[in-house]
């Protein structure tokens, strides 16, 4: 066999990764990072020289090549790319190239590797594809094959990208429920730091991105590297560093014992790693947004207001409640009205029927038809929420089909979680129950969108019938049951939800337009989350909902005025009884919905910045056109400052070539707080606006308003030369 000798440089975005192939082994990446140029075979092979170690103090004479599935057989002593075993044995890898080329992709892609290999001795096949988005972001995908006769078990597969010797500090996300993806940063020391869960889902603490930045690195400052699982079951994520001088981050599925066993010939494919750089956090995550948006199926029409019922009404349907729910949703705007939990079976409450989709004739003795049509005679259109993965004991289905649920060892129950169980959709009678009750659904009523519920996570209970862990194929059977749904209704939009944001990754992504960031509504703490979440989804797919005056998940009371400034940089909806609010309320929510509306087409297309504000109880985050033209900006205060007034703060992204006029704007027309009270003036806002260069408002930043705790301003900066 011809030894395959190759180097690869992939460039898109103002990224540059550069692969080196040698003597058929796995791919090395030489250089992740700022774009290189057009660079020849004889330059990217200098470069490599350049950057190799000196072969000193390895466990092995020689070079010892890290590759993208790294390999024990090279020496490296740390996390590897592909385990498991046949009976015990072959538990290492050492993979020999056997094909390689690199293609072009059709948008939103730009070029891909495409390699071929094989390990003789473990008797196992590889297909590694490595692509590079537009944007620059990267993406890694690894199939093994079984290629001999027995089992393998296949144990896991790590794709892994190395990082330079300055990347010195680690961030990623924690969280628990209403307080979803909570950031945490730590030093990049020796050793392994790895965060793997399995609760069938990402799970409120997933790790989310996991970064590896230059010492102090912010959203505007310092080169930062990240990597993301796209895995909507079990994940796993690890930055490892050895004294041998070598920084990873991988990124990937987590397999329970005996979940993959390959028959001679089958194959298990890894999801996807994705892997993200730039200087700042805005831009690692506008490589994601610029993707995402770049799909030809990303929602292209203005996202709909939202009014959802569950903290309105929760179980007490009654139409005439809900008809006067609709009219008053009508009448501040709003454009899509969604039917929460309590619609169907027997559903009076969380204790019985979830897993019996059809209409309640107790509740709805007229099926949803008078709902419907009333809320579309509104002029909205018309959701409604499910939960089609879980079952309640006392349920029709649960009893006429106890052997659908996914049971523990032994047979027996898990422990409920939210008084549920899990059904078995790898099952083909529980996926075909699944997917006849809502097709019939969405057969029968013009539904525009679903709510796509998973409130319990799997826990122990992943067990079907033959024994083996479930989370892999369960994930795999809703994906397959998303992917049926919408090639049977075109159009349908689905937003992912799991008790709040439990199940958010780029993978769900694909099969869903919108993502419930957290159940929590309450601003306050909002501002955190969805500030997180965007790191992967950008404001046009994040459900951000106003919630009432007082949000039902904190008890906290806050102004109308500053929850609908924080719904603002999202998908806006509303989640409140808009029965109950006063006149007043619903006319100034109705300026909000007006003024959101009026400026979603730069919310959902712009570039999403924020400003690094080194006082923690103030921050400043926004959306600048890509042209340059306008942008918009919210000033928000969480917490009282040690700082009386806050220090000139930089408004980010702005083109530095142009003039701008920066003034307050929507709704909130007058300073609050400070000024307000004491009558302190702030000069260029009682001018009426200031302005200024773009480079200098960025660099030198602009004197703002001291606020009290919890109160938002925005601004808008538009280009005048």
């Amino acid at each position: 066999m011809t030894a395959v000798d190759r180097h690869v440089h992939l460039r898109a975005g103002g990224v540059s990764l550069v692969l080196a192939v040698h003597d058929a082994r796995l791919p090395v990446v030489v250089h992740w990072g700022a774009d290189l140029g057009d660079l020849d075979d004889a330059a990217l092979a200098a470069l490599e020289r350049a950057v190799a170690p000196q072969p000193f103090g390895y466990p092995v004479d020689g070079p010892m090549p890290v590759s993208v599935l790294p390999e024990a057989s090279t020496g490296w002593p740390g996390v590897r790319g592909v385990t498991g075993h046949r009976a015990g044995g072959a538990p290492t890898t050492r993979f020999v190239v056997t094909g390689l080329r690199v293609v072009d992709r059709d948008a939103p892609w730009s070029q891909a590797l495409e390699l071929t290999a094989r390990d003789e001795a473990a008797g196992l096949g590889l297909d590694l594809v490595v692509e590079q988005a537009r944007s620059g972001l990267v993406r890694l995908r690894a199939a093994v094959t079984n290629r001999a006769d027995g089992v393998h078990d296949v144990a896991g597969v790590l794709p892994a990208l190395p990082v330079p010797a300055r990347a010195t500090e680690l961030l990623d996300l924690t969280g628990h429920q209403l307080r979803e993806r909570s950031p945490q940063r730590l030093p990049f020391a020796h050793g392994r730091h790895e965060r793997t869960g399995h609760r069938g889902r990402p799970g409120f603490d997933s790790a989310f991105l996991l970064c590896a930045g230059e010492q102090g690195f912010g959203a505007r400052t310092g080169e930062v590297w990240g990597v993301h699982a796209a895995w909507s079951g079990d994940q796993r994520f690890v930055a490892e560093r050895s004294y041998h001088g070598v920084r990873l981050l991988g990124a990937g599925e987590a397999l329970a014992p005996g979940e993959v066993r390959l028959a001679p010939g089958e194959t298990y494919t890894s999801p996807w790693t994705y892997a993200t750089w730039g200087h700042g956090l805005d831009a690692a995550s506008g490589r994601v947004h610029d993707w995402l948006r770049a799909r030809p199926d990303h929602p292209a029409a203005p996202r709909p207001v939202v009014v959802n019922t569950w903290e309105a009404v929760t179980f007490d349907h009654t139409l005439s409640r809900l008809t006067a729910l609709a009219d008053a949703a009508a009448e501040v705007g709003a454009e899509r009205f969604v039917l929460d939990d309590g619609w169907f079976g027997g559903r009076r409450d969380d204790r019985a029927g979830l897993g019996d989709w059809a209409v309640s004739p107790a509740v709805y003795p007229d099926g949803l038809w008078p709902l419907v049509d009333h809320v579309r005679a509104l002029g909205m259109d018309f959701g409604l929420w499910v939960e089609p993965e879980m079952v309640n004991p006392d349920s029709d289905v649960a009893r006429a089909h106890p052997e659908w649920i996914l049971r523990a060892a032994g047979g027996r129950l898990p422990g409920p979680g939210r008084h549920q169980q899990v059904l078995n959709l790898a099952d083909p009678g529980a996926y075909a129950h699944v997917l006849d009750g809502l097709d019939a659904l969405l057969v029968e009523y013009p539904i525009a969108s679903l709510k796509w519920d998973h409130n319990r996570e799997l826990g122990e209970g992943g067990l079907p019938p033959d024994g083996r862990a479930a989370v892999h194929a369960q994930t795999h059977a809703v994906y397959r049951l998303l992917d049926e749904l919408r090639a049977r209704h075109p159009g349908l939009e689905v937003e992912t939800c799991a008790s709040g944001g439990g199940r958010v990754d780029l993978e769900i992504l694909q099969r869903t337009d919108r993502v419930w960031a957290s159940d929590s509504t309450d601003a306050h703490e909002r501002v955190g989350i969805q500030r997180w979440t965007s790191l992967l989804v950008p404001p046009e797919l994040l459900g951000a909902h106003v919630s009432s005056p007082v949000a039902p998940t904190s008890d906290r009371a806050l102004p109308l005025d500053v929850r609908c400034a924080v719904a603002l940089f999202g998908h806006l909806g509303i989640e409140w009884d808009l029965t109950e609010a006063a006149p007043a309320e619903r006319a100034r929510l109705a300026q909000w919905v007006a003024f959101y509306r009026e400026r979603r087409g730069l919310l959902h297309s712009g570039r999403v910045v924020h400003a690094d504000v080194p006082d923690p109880a103030y921050g400043l985050h926004g959306v600048v056109a890509h042209d340059g033209s306008q942008a918009l900006y919210a000033w928000v205060c969480t917490a009282s400052s040690d700082t009386w007034p806050p220090p000139a703060v930089p408004l980010p992204g702005l083109d530095a070539a142009r003039t701008y006029r920066v003034t307050l704007d929507g709704p909130i027309t007058t300073l609050e707080g400070v000024a307000a009270r004491w009558g302190v003036p702030l000069g260029w806002v009682d001018d009426g606006g200031v302005e200024l260069p773009g480079a200098l408002l960025e660099r030198v930043g602009l004197a703002l308003p001291v606020l009290f705790a919890d109160r938002v301003l925005l601004l808008r900066a538009e280009a005048v030369a």
